[in-house]
């Protein structure tokens, strides 16, 4: 760990933010809406502000992309993409699950402002856990200074996966129907409300997939890192190679990819997918497939 050269640096700045965080959620904040229905709190604009002056102070000459506001310094060889409060709905609500975000992408010269460069490095914090995730290009993926890897769950019926719905425009959105078909032949699917959270756990093992519509950088830069270093896939649903605007990903341990594909892939398409497989037929293929491991 202490080779490390940015998420050292990045996780004392989210340790810091986090406890600010913490100190704010304790205290009770007020809340605003910076839209028709997204919501906005003081200590969303406070941890924001607190990451941009130490990350300026640590990385003068990088980038700063960051949810509330902050574009600095966007042609820079390095941007940091920051969620200084992912899980704001949950914040306000006083739900406990809520984290820190920061992800650094390398970007090569002459790269467009909207072009994605390589994630080099990202950092989730949770300051209710004290849960520390990081992840460097080529190091690994950790959790509290322990490495992590994905799950090793097989099929999709033994699988826990994550979604989340978009807070706006709701019932315009097809993921409800995903999220009935996923959960009817699955462990079951989890909504905790922090995207960043979800990716996080996929690349430790307590979630085996996760898939959203429609999110932005700040929300997946470092999951995606974390998940690819801890052995894991994230692609677009087709299997696609993803892209920070995040129209869709689809994060899974690997082994579980193909199956979470055909689902996509035959509803999109409008087809019906195969029947639910039976209790007895869920035993079935587990056992032979434990056979199988022998």
């Amino acid at each position: 760990m202490s080779e490390f050269v940015f998420v050292g640096i990045a996780s004392e700045i989210a340790r810091e933010a986090g406890a600010l965080l913490k100190d704010f959620y304790e205290k009770g904040v007020k809340t605003e809406y910076k839209g028709d229905v997204d919501l906005v709190t003081e200590a969303d604009r406070a941890s924001e502000a607190l990451i941009k002056r130490r990350l300026a102070e640590a990385f003068p000459e990088h980038g700063i992309y960051g949810e509330e506001g902050t574009r600095e310094r966007m042609s820079g060889e390095y941007r940091w993409y920051v969620d200084p409060l992912d899980g704001t709905t949950n914040f306000a609500h006083g739900f406990p699950v809520f984290c820190v975000v920061l992800g650094l992408e390398l970007r090569a010269p002459g790269l467009a402002d909207d072009e994605d460069g390589e994630m080099v490095a990202g950092v989730i914090y949770d300051p209710l856990r004290d849960e520390l995730f990081v992840a460097e290009r080529g190091r690994g993926a950790w959790l509290n200074e322990r490495q992590i890897h994905v799950s090793k769950a097989k099929q999709l019926q033994e699988a826990l996966t994550a979604t989340g719905f978009p807070s706006q425009k709701r019932h315009k959105s097809p993921n409800v129907h995903f999220y009935q078909e996923i959960t009817l032949r699955s462990h079951g699917v989890r909504r905790a409300g922090s995207a960043a959270l979800d990716l996080a756990y996929v690349a430790c093992g307590r979630l085996d997939g996760y898939w959203e519509f429609n999110l932005n950088p700040w929300d997946t830069s470092a999951g995606y890192l974390l998940v690819e270093e801890a052995g894991g896939t994230v692609t677009h649903f087709d299997g696609g190679k993803f892209t920070l605007d995040s129209r869709e990903v689809l994060a899974t341990n690997g082994l579980i990819f193909e199956e979470l594909k055909t689902v996509f892939e035959t509803m999109f398409a409008g087809n019906d997918l195969e029947r639910i497989p039976t209790p007895a037929e869920f035993r079935a293929r587990r056992e032979a497939d434990e056979g199988l491991a022998l």
